[in-house]
């Protein structure tokens, strides 16, 4: 059997937090590095979400998710919504503005992307999700945090490369 993940590793990403509100009137969230942007028009991306997730379950039953993009100084954050832990909406300050589609994690995120489900199809062990964006809220000009080589990195100061050449 081959094993995905090594080849994945090697190719760093963004990091997401996919939220939403579930039935139940409950935020869902959990940590997302299988992020990709679909088209221009309509704005759709793409997250990629393990089908057991109660998250996913939260987004189809909504109808719609917040994809939050995460600062590079957000790591335990998506530490925390990677384990699963059951009081994470309880560590972390989040805001539910009308309008939006999941939870905004309004400090640990530098853009957060309100997205309508599209539409969604199984694969394996994954439910693929395609959301229609329909707000975008943008917090400061700041650095992104990304994951590759199995671990948590920040993107390099433009500074710092510009007096290494």
């Amino acid at each position: 059997m081959v094993d995905l993940r090594i080849v994945m590793a090697t190719f760093p990403t963004g990091v997401g937090i996919v939220t939403a509100i579930g039935h139940d009137d409950r935020p869902a969230g959990m940590t997302c590095t299988s992020i990709a942007s679909v088209a221009l028009e309509p704005p759709c991306l793409l997250v990629s979400l393990r089908s057991a997730s109660p998250t996913l379950g939260a987004v189809l039953a909504h109808g719609g998710f917040a994809l939050n993009l995460l600062r590079a100084d957000a790591q335990p954050v998506a530490e925390l919504f990677a384990s699963g832990s059951p009081d994470r909406f309880e560590r972390v300050r989040w805001d539910m503005e009308p309008g939006a589609q999941g939870p905004h994690l309004s400090e640990a995120a530098h853009t957060t992307a309100d997205c309508q489900v599209l539409r969604q199809t199984s694969v394996g062990d994954h439910t693929v999700v395609f959301g229609e964006v329909t707000r975008i809220t943008q917090r400061g000009n700041v650095r992104p945090l990304m994951f590759g080589l199995r671990e948590f990195a920040q993107w390099p100061d433009p500074a710092l490369l510009s007096s290494e050449i």
